[in-house]
């Protein structure tokens, strides 16, 4: 009996030395919402473990636990066998836990260098510090995710893409035993995506700890060990990457099957509301990437036109141009239900009836100290003006219908908008738009960060306002997404249209093909 008792005891010392992190029936409250509820972690040391779960799942709060950002209401953590009670980020740190946040943490007036050993940085003698230094290291760790970025360049001044390889740059300068990737390739293109996935696979193989947090199934099933799937704050269940399937991980996540839904109806196409006619540009005259060279299409009612593209190709700069972002700094001509128009800002085109839902929702869509319902009814105040004064009354009705209609998830209308997922946060953005009743949406990567039920939503959202005779112009990083709401697809590669598509006639490889024509 004593023998059974020391192997038990044995085994279960080998099982906790195993286990990296161990968070045992976690529980956090936000006033009105229970974002998690008596949820069990338990991570493998030198594993990739995946957590998926739709917007609002709990995924980023359980990891903002662990990393330091948030304290538990209720529950214990672990790290390597040692129960921690983290009060802060640095507390993390020390003890190994690095976090790269889906929303990015970077300070855009800083240089890259700067933003990647911020209240860390590296000091010479007579501690002094030291800019060479910290430009080295940063380059070093640059060079290693191939990311051609200067360590000088100031951050704000880079694309979302770039932003995000300087946000994990930041994480690996760390040196973290236990990382947190939370949607870390949302913003990269596909080539940085496998340069980051190497990245990965080198540091599983040094021992360390990944917790990685995606929406795209192909990436689970690429890299993880293990799958934890959350749903409504609760744990659904953990299980080993080859005992499940993406199918059945994506209905575990939203709780039905959607993998075979069929979003987009057969359009009706009507008469043409956009017309673009040898768009270009250099809006950086150092850039290449930045310039448009005859970029020309046409969009009617009741169409999505989608638009390909490899990062840097120029598809968000068509979309700026046309809605004023880029203060008239183009030639060409685009009409808007056959009117010539030129708009100098967005406000302009909003009044014409054309609107823009950008890719970066933190830095460009949302206002940040903004509740939800402000968020909401910015650019519709002239429909809730009573006598000249603004009625609140007027604004939380127009606001319940604006949510009912998109199906936001929030605790109230007054909640601060950074207090929603990023899903939700995004659907605040669209119905922002939609309340100013605009003929054509343009939407850009609007799904960066998204799980597969709000995408769901999202798709049957784009296809209902194409039944109702809106022209849709859509961009995205996911050709399965252009394939499945675009009637037709323009692709484009460094500034140029370089191939044009019906909804038919349109495959992935022959997207890539034109995506990467010299």
């Amino acid at each position: 009996m004593q023998e059974l008792k020391n192997a038990g005891h044995q085994f279960m010392m080998e099982e906790t030395l195993e286990t990296a992190v161990s968070m045992s029936k976690i529980t956090k409250r936000f006033p009105g919402v229970v974002a998690l509820e008596s949820v069990t972690l338990h991570v493998r040391r030198g594993h990739v473990h995946a957590i998926c779960g739709e917007n609002g799942a709990g995924k980023s709060t359980l990891m903002k636990i662990l990393s330091g950002v948030y304290q538990p209401d209720a529950g214990e953590l672990h790290i390597n066998a040692k129960k921690v009670i983290f009060q802060g980020t640095r507390d993390a740190e020390v003890a190994g836990v690095a976090i790269i946040h889906q929303e990015l943490e970077l300070v855009e007036e800083l240089s890259v260098a700067a933003n990647i050993f911020l209240g860390r940085e590296p000091r010479g003698m007579f501690g002094l510090l030291n800019d060479n230094i910290a430009k080295d290291k940063a380059q070093s760790l640059l060079t290693l995710l191939e990311a051609s970025i200067s360590p000088d360049e100031k951050t704000g001044a880079l694309r979302v893409g770039d932003q995000q390889l300087v946000e994990i740059a930041k994480a690996l300068s760390l040196n973290a035993s236990i990382l947190v990737m939370d949607e870390p390739t949302s913003a990269l293109t596909d080539k940085e995506t496998e340069r980051l996935e190497q990245t990965i696979g080198a540091l599983r193989q040094q021992g360390c700890t990944i917790l990685y947090i995606s929406h795209k199934m192909d990436e689970v099933f690429r890299l993880a060990d293990q799958i934890t799937v959350l749903r409504d704050g609760q744990l659904v269940r953990t299980v080993d990457k080859s005992e499940t399937s993406p199918s059945e991980v994506a209905n575990w996540m939203v709780g039905r099957d959607i993998i075979n839904h069929n979003f987009r109806s057969q359009p009706t196409i009507g008469k043409c509301l956009l017309e673009v006619k040898k768009l270009s540009s250099s809006l950086d005259y150092s850039s290449q990437s930045d310039q448009l060279h005859d970029v020309s299409f046409r969009v009617h009612a009741g169409e999505v036109l989608g638009i390909a593209g490899l990062m840097g190709a120029g598809r968000t700069e068509v979309l700026e141009a046309i809605f004023g972002v880029t203060h008239g700094h183009w030639q060409g001509e685009v009409f808007l239900s056959g009117k010539r128009v030129r708009f100098k800002h967005p406000s302009e085109a909003c009044k014409a009836g054309l609107v823009m839902v950008p890719e970066d929702r933190k830095r460009l869509g949302i206002f940040e100290n903004f509740q939800v319902n402000e968020n909401i009814s910015l650019c519709s105040l002239f429909r809730i003006m009573r006598n000249g004064f603004l009625s609140r009354r007027a604004e939380e009705d127009l606001v319940a219908e604006a949510i009912s209609q998109i199906g936001i998830k929030t605790p109230a209308q007054t909640t601060k908008i950074t207090q929603l997922s990023g899903g939700n946060q995004q659907k605040c953005i669209i119905s922002r738009w939609l309340l100013t009743k605009p003929k054509v949406l343009l939407l850009d990567d609007p799904t960066r960060g998204i799980d597969v039920g709000a995408k769901a939503e999202l798709y049957t959202l784009v296809n209902s306002l194409c039944q109702a005779g809106m022209a849709v112009v859509l961009t995205s990083s996911e050709l399965p997404e252009l394939l499945t709401l675009s009637d037709r697809l323009i692709v484009m590669n460094q500034g140029k249209v370089t191939g044009e598509f019906s909804h038919h006639e349109a495959t992935e490889q022959k997207i890539m093909n034109a995506a990467t024509l010299a």
